[in-house]
């Protein structure tokens, strides 16, 4: 199972990123998860990740969070403002898929 997890300051508008992702990884036959969470929860949301995606707004946080999930094995990086600003869930999820470390 693939778990993605999206972290921004509050979850809200990445909140409909994920469930945008997600439905673009169930139409590719994908067996995935896709959720959001506050940034505040990344060091405990990120034991039983694939990959941790940080929303632009809080993309200030890459060094502190790549410090929280390389020991654990989980890549990180900030998702570009062009395709958060257009919820593009297809982009994010393909930028997502190409993080994984167990491919």
């Amino acid at each position: 199972m693939i778990k993605i997890k999206l972290f921004c300051a509050a979850a809200m508008s990445t909140g409909i990123l994920a469930q945008k992702m997600q439905k673009a990884g169930l139409e590719r036959g994908l067996d995935i998860t896709v959720e959001a969470f506050p940034e505040s929860t990344l060091d405990a949301q990120t034991d039983d990740c694939t990959v941790a995606l940080l929303g632009p707004q809080v993309g200030h946080m890459l060094t502190a969070s790549k410090a929280i999930c390389e020991p654990k094995g989980v890549p990180v990086d900030v998702i570009s403002f062009m395709d958060y600003g257009l919820m593009n869930g297809e982009k994010v999820l393909d930028f997502a898929l190409s993080l994984r470390s167990d491919t």
